[in-house]
């Protein structure tokens, strides 16, 4: 790649004339300038300025005239206020398209080839409602999944099931005491049955803030009751919602995207997670019938890792999880993806893991993500007030019917296909578009607009493209052998030139584990894409040879986009 010979160029000529001493601590990047001086830029002058005491312009005056036709592909080298501006040839260009014509799978490497990593995100309770705080966490985990597998990594997609705890009980104390009505049958449909669980939840909740101490009590005892398993109605009612819940989860998953390799559960996990803690007595300590973690010592707070009662709650369990992790699967990273509202949690769970289990703790990275909300305002479970993951793309879904485009596709079956591609493309895009710390607030107009910064603006393009492919398919059209020289516009040369950036945007967004940065490269090649197709007539062109290539550009610009849209997690329609 030319950026990586402009760099490599850079780093001989500076120790040719400064010596090794001077690259300690340059920065010696090449990206692309913000104006038209130049294809790609370089600041290290300034940088070396202050370290040898001269003018930054003096500086690259000198690297201009020693590198001036030396480095492959690049025309004309020119330094504008200490800054090194290079020009590269359409040549170079040409012949990095067909390079790239060639390739079955462009911007994908084997940098990560034989390590594995996991990735943990999701994460619904049973009993709960999969609501739109877990389509965050999936959409985001599921596009980190896929990038480290773009880069050659075995990706473990893992799922943490809490199954246990107050908040179940809660739900079968409500279902138990009657307080949501008769039970639906197995048969009943899988919507009918997750939302008598949730309404369960939610009345329980709700009693046990404000129904009293009888009312807390009568919970608490179900709570040990489950883990116990010695109560025959208890034990029936908690298995059934439990399938019921993983099976609603499981269509859910489908309709994302993801397939998770391991599900780990908290019922299994939790003795695991309470005898971590009973081993280590010196990092925990007894306060009023508990053990908890001091974490003012570290600058941190308290926190119980296992209650009066003597049952391991959730700090304990995270302990056991992250153990049976690495004893079962050895992953050189283990990335944990939750909600923001725990994130000073985890940087306590991460010193006990550091002071017991170092070699986990070094290879657990926590990723905290913003809020979803609608322009209407946040939800709360605990109130019934959720907006859930399935009642967001069927209204987004909704949306789609005044758009024109959509209903024109004669077929139901394409145009339901094609409608949910849309509307989950549009929500996945709002969120990967940005940093995953942010809260969002999701807007329909604006996700939805086939115009601007939105899911299905990427995915119009990659149908424009599309299209014209197929009607140069229709129309017989016999491919010659075509010239790449005759690529010679401007929006042409621009679009070669930033497919060589996409294996960049696949690697940056990788390592820095932001979606967000490919996100940012597709919308450009888009405006790019389309700016190319409003100011070039690829089927009309008379020159056969042109058009040729002109359609070979296409394809490659097409194949581009749709390889980061998947990347993603977001599907190219061929129609919108």
């Amino acid at each position: 790649m030319i950026k990586q010979d402009i760099k490599k160029a850079l780093v001989n000529i500076i120790h040719e004339f400064w010596g090794s001493d001077s690259l300690a601590d340059l920065d010696i990047e090449v990206v692309k300038p913000n104006n038209n001086q130049g294809d790609y830029a370089n600041s290290s002058a300034f940088g070396l300025g202050k370290k040898l005491d001269l003018s930054p312009a003096e500086i690259a005056s000198k690297l201009v005239q020693a590198l001036d036709g030396k480095i492959v592909g690049v025309s004309r080298i020119e330094s504008a206020g200490g800054f090194v501006n290079f020009f590269v040839t359409p040549e170079y260009l040409h012949e990095e398209l067909l390079n790239i014509s060639k390739q079955e799978n462009y911007g994908a490497s084997e940098t990560l080839k034989g390590k594995t990593i996991m990735v943990e995100f999701t994460d619904p309770n049973p009993f709960k409602l999969f609501h739109i705080g877990h389509l965050m966490s999936n959409t985001i985990g599921e596009s980190i999944a896929r990038l480290y597998e773009a880069l050659g990594a075995r990706v473990l997609r893992v799922n943490w099931q809490g199954d246990v705890g107050i908040h179940i009980a809660m739900a079968v104390w409500a279902i138990k005491a009657g307080k949501v009505g008769n039970i639906p049958a197995d048969d009943a449909p899988i919507m009918d049955r997750v939302n008598y669980l949730g309404r369960a939840y939610t009345a329980g909740s709700l009693a046990y803030r404000d129904g009293g101490p009888k009312i807390k009590a009568e919970i608490e005892a179900v709570n040990a009751e489950i883990y116990a398993k010695d109560n025959s109605e208890v034990v029936e009612i908690y298995n059934k919602g439990k399938t019921w819940s993983l099976d609603y989860f499981e269509e859910i998953y489908k309709r994302l995207g993801t397939k998770f390799d391991h599900y780990f559960f908290e019922s299994e996990i939790g003795p695991i997670g309470l005898e971590i803690v009973k081993q280590n007595p010196e990092v925990f300590k007894e306060s009023e019938g508990a053990i908890v973690f001091k974490g003012e010592e570290y600058g941190l707070h308290t926190r119980v890792f296992v209650n009066s009662k003597g049952l391991p709650v959730y700090e304990a369990k995270e302990l056991g999880l992250n153990k049976t992790k690495f004893d079962l699967y050895h992953p050189e990273l283990s990335i944990i993806i939750t909600g923001n509202e725990i994130n000073e949690y985890f940087k306590v769970l991460l010193k006990v893991m550091s002071l017991i289990m170092p070699e986990v703790a070094e290879k657990t990275r926590h990723i905290g993500h913003g809020m979803m909300r609608l322009t209407t305002g946040k939800m709360s479970s605990r109130t019934g007030d959720v907006v859930t993951a399935d009642a967001l793309i069927e209204q987004t879904k909704a949306k789609l019917k005044d758009k024109e485009s959509v209903q024109t596709i004669t077929d139901p079956k394409e145009r339901e296909n094609t409608a949910e591609a849309i509307a989950i493309g549009a929500i996945k895009y709002s969120i990967l578009k940005q940093s995953p710390g942010k809260d969002i607030v999701f807007d329909f107009e604006k996700s939805l607009a086939i115009k601007g910064d939105s899911g299905p603006y990427l995915q119009y393009t990659y149908s424009r493209l599309f299209s014209i492919l197929k009607k140069a398919e229709q129309a017989n059209f016999q491919f010659s052998i075509f010239s790449l020289q005759l690529l010679k516009e401007e929006s042409e040369l621009n679009l070669i030139k930033y497919f060589l950036e996409f294996p960049e945007a696949v690697r940056e967004a990788s390592e820095m584990i932001a979606p967000q940065r490919l996100a940012l490269y597709l919308f450009e090649l888009a405006n790019l894409a389309n700016n190319f197709y409003e100011n070039v007539h690829i089927l009309e062109d008379e020159d056969s040879s042109r058009m040729s290539a002109r359609l070979l550009l296409v394809r490659v610009t097409a194949e581009i986009l749709s390889r980061g849209l998947a990347i993603l997690g977001i599907k190219t329609p061929v129609r919108i």
